[in-house]
């Protein structure tokens, strides 16, 4: 994907990367998911810090992709295209993009095909209900419409981003559809303006997906650098505490916080000298709203391994939450600070603590100084793709009345096809800005001719 791209290939720092935590089957994927979505075969969550990915076992074979390696392909394209752009996509361009490289196929020699048709997306394009382009190409109308009925909106995603990708016919239409969005164009107008008649559109789909030769990539192992492949065998300990690190990870109710707490405190006595399970026993405390205890796991770490990430993390958070109440205020948000940036110098590019380090000034009470404000920006250009970190740069550039940056740095939230608890005051705002913004450069141009 880098290569197609022609992304350099930059080393991501640990923090980084993606997580993928694969669970036993189906039933265990559904689970962690939550709700009542029985088709849920994986899913990603994009997070600063701790992105990561919810897979069943993975069997692969050199014959057919398997449908547990599809999935995995798939949740990490996602990640690829969502921390390659500081932009939010429509369902079907981010669903469409995901299945388009989640059938990659590797070669014994070393190469890498692309582009390839999936055997379950072409059973869903001939048997399950089709869904009208309007609703295809517009998020929210879709979601409103909806049934529970499986419809082939994966394998269509696949074909009209397959199609666009590769069609002479259609050439550029699909980066103007993505200028269009990018300009704030609502989804159908943006795919009107760049696709043109959507029964045109439809038509060819629908001719494109009766060919009996579709185009693919064959990427030569020649032009791919791939690294070292590191593995090693879990500790009992870190086997042991895995199902409730995967939990804690994907995120806990104070209900289920309280029940996975006594799991972590057993596994935690049996394994005392394990640095990677009292990290995951502090984060447990934390979840359970034990601060000392938690503290007290996290230290209990980074005595046997001073490295121990997530140590510092819960120790750092359990720190923040109880500054506000400390007889020493300002000392205790001193200390908290400390934490961080003992961290920070341990994995520069970590964007936790350049988010806690910033957000311990504003819950203090006092302006960050322009290095929290500088690690905060920097924090973004690591993890693009994590809302409450783009709203809470969005509200610094107000701050300093950059409107023109604060605009910039909305768009993604405001215009999001999907909507999260930053939407509508990120559209609200995102005008303000635009407006501040106009002002500030008429009197400017005021100033100049007077």
């Amino acid at each position: 994907m880098r290569f197609l791209f022609n992304r350099p290939a930059t080393k991501p720092s640990p923090s980084n990367r993606v997580t993928i935590y694969v669970v036993k089957n189906l039933g265990d994927v559904r689970d962690l998911y939550g709700g009542e979505n029985k088709f849920v075969a994986g899913f990603y969550i994009p997070r600063a810090g701790g992105s990561m990915a919810i897979v069943a076992k993975v069997k692969s074979s050199r014959r057919e992709m398997s449908q547990s390696e599809l999935i995995l392909l798939h949740e990490y394209a996602h990640h690829f295209l969502i921390g390659s752009a500081a932009r939010a996509y429509p369902r079907w361009l981010s669903e469409g993009f995901a299945e388009f490289y989640g059938t990659a196929k590797f070669g014994s020699d070393g190469s890498v095909s692309l582009g390839l048709p999936s055997k379950g997306r072409a059973y869903e394009l001939a048997l399950a209900k089709t869904v009208p382009i309007t609703l295809l190409l517009d998020t929210k109308a879709y979601a409103a419409d909806k049934s529970k009925r499986y419809d082939s909106f994966y394998g269509q995603s696949w074909a009209l981003y397959h199609m666009l990708h590769f069609s002479e016919e259609r050439k550029g239409q699909l980066p103007n559809y993505l200028r269009q969005l990018a300009k704030g164009a609502e989804e159908i107008d943006a795919a009107k303006a760049a696709f043109g008649d959507l029964k045109e559109l439809n038509s060819d789909l629908n001719r494109y997906l009766r060919q009996r030769k579709i185009t693919t990539y064959r990427i030569p192992p020649e032009y791919l650098n791939v690294g070292s492949i590191n593995m090693r065998r879990l500790r009992a300990g870190e086997a042991a505490m895995m199902p409730v690190l995967i939990q804690s990870k994907r995120g806990v109710t104070e209900e289920q916080a309280a029940e996975l707490l006594l799991d972590a405190r057993k596994i935690a006595g049996a394994h005392p000298t394990d640095p990677a399970v009292l990290a995951a026993l502090a984060e447990a405390e934390y979840d359970a709203g034990n601060d000392a205890e938690a503290i007290a796991a996290a230290e209990g770490a980074l005595a046997i391994n001073p490295n121990e990430t997530n140590a510092y993390i819960q120790k750092g958070y359990a720190l923040a939450r109880m500054a506000p109440d400390a007889e020493n205020e300002a000392a205790a948000w001193k200390k908290m600070r400390r934490q961080f940036v003992k961290l920070n110098k341990i994995e520069n590019d970590h964007p936790i603590p350049l988010i806690q380090f910033y957000r311990s000034y504003r819950e203090q009470g006092i302006n960050p100084p322009v290095i929290a404000v500088d690690g905060l920006a920097r924090a973004l250009e690591l993890a693009p793709y994590d809302n409450g970190l783009r709203w809470m740069m969005a509200n610094e550039f107000m701050e300093q009345k950059k409107y023109d940056w604060a605009a910039h740095t909305l768009g993604p939230l405001a215009y999001s096809p999907h909507v999260s608890e930053f939407t509508d005051n990120a559209l609200a705002m995102l005008k303000e800005a635009e407006a501040k913004a106009l002002e500030a450069k008429n009197e400017k141009e005021a100033a100049v001719g007077s």
